[in-house]
């Protein structure tokens, strides 16, 4: 977890109904989950093996050790899962490095965030030196707090990862919102205590309580999110 936490963020934090905000990264933030698939694609193609499509649904969205670990399994693979690591990393990086696209209104949602001084952290299947690599070039300055899928020892949809990002804010989980695209995702935010706001990039995602599901981040604002805390959606 990298964190650089103002006294003022904290202020603000003990002071709003909305403590915080926690965003997820591949699929909710960046348009960068078919990335995934394409650098799995790649990476087997290169081991002699080709994927079944079908197989997209279920590594798309998860934590690096339960997807790598499904496709060695069903291919067969020669491979051990920390060397599959690294090649997937390996190849993920070499794509994001073209460029990698904000999904529709990530760019406001986080200007707007960041000039209301919102305390908001970037909360991450993936491992720390994609999530530099991405924030590169999105903007580090978006984020005062930032947790990796290999700096948790249970990530996703284990709750861990989003309260180790509400204990860095000092923040109840039940006053942070989360937002997340995959059903993995949504579990550890709802396991954690926090509220959801569901946009769903490869499944459908259905509402439920202490959850809203929207069509993209172009419907969510700061009004929304703090809506969302105070029991107003």
């Amino acid at each position: 977890m990298t964190s650089t936490v103002p006294a003022s963020l904290i202020r603000t934090a003990e002071g709003a109904a909305l403590q915080a905000v926690f965003l997820d990264m591949d699929g909710t933030l960046v348009d960068t989950e078919g990335f995934w698939w394409e650098a799995e694609v790649a990476v087997f193609a290169d081991l002699g093996y080709r994927l079944d499509e079908a197989w997209k649904d279920v590594v798309v969205g998860g934590p690096m050790t339960r997807s790598a670990g499904y496709l060695i399994d069903v291919t067969g693979a020669d491979i051990t899962l920390p060397e599959l690591t690294v090649l997937l990393n390996d190849r993920f990086e070499e794509r994001i490095d073209r460029g990698v696209p904000l999904m529709p209104g990530a760019a406001r949602l986080l200007a707007e965030l960041v000039a209301h001084e919102v305390p908001t952290a970037l909360v991450s299947a993936s491992h720390r030196r994609i999530i530099d690599r991405v924030l590169d070039s999105v903007g580090h300055h978006h984020f005062s707090l930032t947790v990796a899928g290999d700096e948790v020892s249970r990530t996703k949809p284990h709750p861990e990862p989003y309260l180790t990002a509400a204990s860095g804010f000092g923040a109840a989980p039940e006053r942070c919102a989360v937002i997340e695209d995959t059903a993995t995702g949504v579990a550890a935010a709802e396991a954690a205590g926090c509220w959801v706001v569901a946009v769903p990039s490869v499944a459908p995602i259905a509402p439920a309580s202490g959850r809203v599901v929207v069509g993209s981040l172009e419907e969510v604002d700061l009004a929304f999110l703090r809506g969302l805390v105070t029991g107003m959606h």
